[in-house]
């Protein structure tokens, strides 16, 4: 991947805090559904509840697409990223509490959200593992896009 690409997917995975992502639910029909995510350079992980029907669309079929866009005001200035990757699910503890230390530097206030003393709740980590990236990029003119396969 070219280098001032990949700093510009970088720099957008790094300066949004929500994406939307789409699963593939039981019945065949995709499901978009706004997270809050966290990244390390290009890696992006996602939390969410062990029962949510996110996750088990995702432990039927991993495959995902997902958006990330900057706020902007102007058509002009649209940027963000259409992606498509897989959902691994992470278990091993090391990258969990990475996860952790992530989150609780991009979202303080997420210490709020930890579970009392002797409540469990049961979450499902995930990181996605991008296969395509389309970059929309509307200040190198309307509708620009440039495809890089990871």
């Amino acid at each position: 991947m070219d280098a001032k690409l990949r700093d510009q997917i970088v720099s957008i995975i790094g300066s949004v805090d929500d994406m939307t992502i789409a699963t593939i639910r039981e019945d065949g029909f995709p499901q978009a559904t706004t997270v809050s995510y966290i990244s390390d350079g290009p890696v992006i992980y996602f939390i969410t509840g062990a029962d949510a029907q996110k996750a088990h669309n995702i432990a039927r079929n991993n495959k995902v697409s997902l958006t990330i866009n900057r706020a902007y005001d102007s058509w002009n200035e649209i940027e963000g990223l259409s992606m498509g990757g897989l959902a691994i699910a992470v278990t091993d503890p090391e990258e969990i509490e990475k996860i952790g230390r992530l989150l609780l530097q991009k979202f303080p206030l997420a210490v709020q959200f930890e579970p009392d003393e002797g409540g469990k709740v049961l979450l499902s980590y995930f990181r996605i593992e991008p296969k395509v990236i389309s970059i929309l990029d509307y200040k190198k003119g309307f509708g620009h896009t440039e495809l890089v396969e990871v």
